[in-house]
């Protein structure tokens, strides 16, 4: 769960906190000198040309002095030390060093006791280590007028500015006309703060606060804007309320030209074995429908303890309309089914169970009549595994109480016991029968219109599993490879059953896979259980690299053979015993390019009725290229037909710039069914995002949406957020600048 945890953390080092404590001195004057300062905790050690001091009182050091205590180094043309007052003076080039950056200055006034510094003119350069990335350093550098300390916990900065920006590449700079940072209370609080870009000033905040530790605190973040179809221009102010260690809620005000203004609300938590989220979006009056319009959403997953977990998801929305009008993300728009549902299960010792409730909010749409799910109220799972000697014992049971306004209603309750033997089980053989029995009991209740009775189905169900695997070496070229060959054989048999009166509660034929070829069922859900006299015969090879173990290139062949023609049957059953050819052909065939396909080929009629082919080309980071193209062909109603294909891509253009795009293309309706064209500009330690989104959610309805984001890299993302988008749509899409970043906030400061 992500919080809002990484602050901005520039002048969050050192600057100057001197703890040395003075001590029996004694040093001749020299062209060459180092005298040492013993301290209660650290000893501190000088060097200079020209050392000189006595017991009890002043240490006078010139010519390239360097002061050294712990981790902290000072470097000074002259610096002077009174043992009995504390007090430290350093001048010309004088250059503070610490792991985490340096500061340097014309001269620096200390007090070793109290902690009284002060520092006129420092420019500092810091290097920190990206807390969750280690291998990930962050370089930013700044300057102030005056730094004066206090205390050794409190310090204060006039006229600071600071940027992320290499030295000599300053395109933007935080202005802050005072800062103040009290470590004790790690809270750092600026003054008349402005962020500057390119010259132009922008986000001007009189006060602002923020911690300096990268713990979560309370205020307001970034404000984003947008520009949609459906909600015209945006703007978003969020505040975010960092309530404990474990809990957080943001509140974002969300206003719409077209619609009117939403409250956004987010509350998250984290406890021992638990965490969840809940949003509450509200519009009290939507200027276009005249309406008040909401959204919920909760979700909870828990570890009870003693094997016990339980979930629950609730997701509601006040019209059907909802999501078509008001959502933010393109791919929200054509949702039509929102699941609700609570989960309590148990796992222990080969043992699991579950019970479900869980109901659908659908969402109709004008074009046409959106199917209504059954509601399973409840639905009990409860199956055991057990291993004995070679053989695996499994007993899987369901009851399901299916539930729905207009169609038939029912209980169904299966019983599935199985026993698994290895007859063979080496690494390069295997055979294993499979032999079970599966029971299912219906009781019939409302709805029952076309009366179907009471009954119950016992089938058993024989099966085989059976596989070689063979290996070789081989060269091709200068590269060495391992060859495998690996046939495989299937074998099931269950006898027919007539089952044409039974219900469809939740049942649907299975398309063909490679999976589901090698599966006892040709349905997915209980209500069918096909009868079957069939066996499935593949064959895959893989080529795979001597040296790295990646594989290069597979190729798997799969068909089904019928013994017997099928009886059982959703759709129309097949007119030959035998099934389509199934291929698949894919690997990481170069560095660069990978390639993943899958075809099914029919003999009888010597023709392909579906296929899909997607390749990936992707030589360096930033530079990616997704093509792909799916079709199936209906010989007996062409216009079924379907045939698109999608194209992504992320690419490198010139000076900085880079392209983004996406593009799905339906050559049967001959239309452009979604498109994202964008360009981002990436210099050293900024980016901007220009975004243009139109998704087809039907064939007469359309969305658009326009993303103008402007990044300060490691401070402000500034617009609305387009990465999830280009995640979502260009797979593989990588951010360039990918690093935590800190919005700033009026009244305080957190990361996105």
């Amino acid at each position: 769960m992500r919080f809002y945890a990484h602050p901005i953390r520039f002048l969050i080092f050192f600057l100057i906190v001197l703890h040395a404590h003075a001590a029996d001195i004694v040093a001749p004057a020299s062209s060459v000198s180092a005298t040492s300062i013993s301290a209660s905790d650290k000893t501190a050690y000088i060097e200079a040309q020209v050392v000189e001091g006595k017991k009890d009182d002043r240490i006078e050091a010139n010519g390239k002095v360097e002061m050294q205590q712990g981790t902290q180094k000072i470097f000074a043309d002259h610096m002077t030390y009174d043992q009995k007052s504390g007090d430290l003076f350093a001048s010309g080039s004088v250059r503070v060093e610490q792991p985490s950056g340096t500061a340097t200055g014309p001269e620096l006034k200390t007090n070793t006791t109290t902690h009284v510094s002060e520092m006129k003119t420092p420019v500092f350069e810091m290097q920190q280590i990206d807390a969750n990335n280690p291998n990930i350093k962050k370089d930013s550098h700044g300057s102030a007028v005056l730094m004066h300390s206090t205390s050794a916990t409190y310090y204060e900065y006039d006229r600071v500015k600071y940027t992320t920006c290499p030295v000599g590449s300053d395109d933007w700079w935080v202005h802050m006309s005072e800062l103040d940072m009290d470590r004790a209370t790690q809270i750092g609080t600026g003054y008349n703060a402005w962020i500057e870009f390119e010259g132009v000033p922008m986000l001007y905040t009189p006060w602002m606060t923020f911690p300096l530790d990268g713990a979560r605190h309370s205020g307001l973040l970034a404000p984003v804007y947008a520009n949609t179809s459906i909600g015209g221009a945006e703007n978003t102010i969020p505040f975010y309320w960092n309530i404990a260690p474990n809990y957080d809620y943001t509140l974002s005000d969300r206003n719409m030209s077209t619609r009117g203004t939403m409250l956004e609300h987010e509350f998250r938590f984290i406890e021992p074995g638990s965490a969840g989220e809940l949003h509450y979006n509200d519009i009290n009056f939507d200027k276009v429908t005249g309406t008040s319009r909401s959204n919920l959403t909760f979700v909870d997953s828990t570890k009870l303890g003693y094997g016990f977990s339980s979930m629950l998801a609730i997701n509601r929305v006040s019209d059907d309309n909802y999501f078509r009008d008001l959502a933010i993300a393109l791919a929200d728009v054509s949702q039509t089914q929102l699941l609700n549902q609570g989960v309590l299960s148990y796992a222990a010792g080969g043992l699991s169970a579950s019970v479900t409730v869980a109901q659908y909010q659908t969402l109709q749409d004008a074009l046409g009549d959106v199917g209504i799910p059954y509601q399973r109220m409840p639905q009990v799972n409860l199956s055991y595994q057990k291993t004995l000697g070679d053989a695996a014992v499994s007993m899987v049971n369901e009851y399901v109480d299916f539930r729905h306004p207009t169609l038939v209603e029912g209980q169904r309750a299966m019983l599935y016991p199985s026993v698994t033997y290895s007859l063979l089980n080496d690494p390069g053989f295997y055979l294993k029968p499979k032999l079970g029995i599966n029971y299912t009991q219906y009781d019939i209740g409302n709805n029952n219109t076309t009366d179907i009775p009471n009954t119950s189905r016992s089938l058993p169900i024989f099966s085989m599993d059976s596989g070689m695997t063979f290996e070789r070496d081989m060269t091709l070229g200068q590269s060495e490879f391992v060859q495998t060959l690996e046939p495989r054989v299937y074998y099931v048999w269950i006898p027919y059953q007539n089952q044409d009166f039974l219900p469809v509660f939740d049942t649907s034929q299975a398309g063909l896979s490679f999976p589901q070829m090698f599966s006892e069922n040709r349905f997915y859900g209980n209500d069918r259980i096909g009868d079957a006299n069939r066996a499935t015969v593949g064959l895959t090879t893989r080529l795979i690299d001597g040296t790295g173990g990646i594989e290069r290139l597979h190729i798997s062949l799969a068909q089904q053979y019928n013994f017997t023609a099928p009886q059982v049957n959703l759709n129309p059953p097949a007119t030959t015993l035998n099934s389509d050819i199934l291929i698949s052909i894919g690997g990481k065939v170069t560095k660069s390019i990978t390639l993943d396909s899958t075809f099914d080929y029919d003999p009888y009629q010597k023709y392909i009725p579906s296929g899909g082919i997607t390749a990936t080309y992707r030589p360096e980071t930033g530079k990616l290229l997704n093509m792909g193209y799916n079709f199936t062909q209906d010989l007996v109603t062409p216009s079924n037909d379907v045939r698109q294909a999608n194209i992504s891509a992320q690419w490198p253009l010139i000076w900085h710039w880079n392209a983004v795009s996406r593009i799905n293309y339906d050559f049967q309706q001959n239309l452009m069914t979604e498109r994202l064209l964008g360009l981002e500009y990436n210099p050293s330690c900024w980016t901007l995002r220009l975004i243009a989104e139109k998704f087809w959610y039907s064939e007469i309805s359309s969305s658009n949406a326009i993303y103008i984001q402007l990044e300060l890299n490691d401070l402000v993302a500034i617009g609305n957020n387009p990465i999830s988008e280009l995640k979502a749509q260009i797979p593989g899409y990588t951010k360039l600048n990918d690093s935590k970043l800190a919005p700033i906030g009026t009244t305080g400061q957190v990361s996105p």
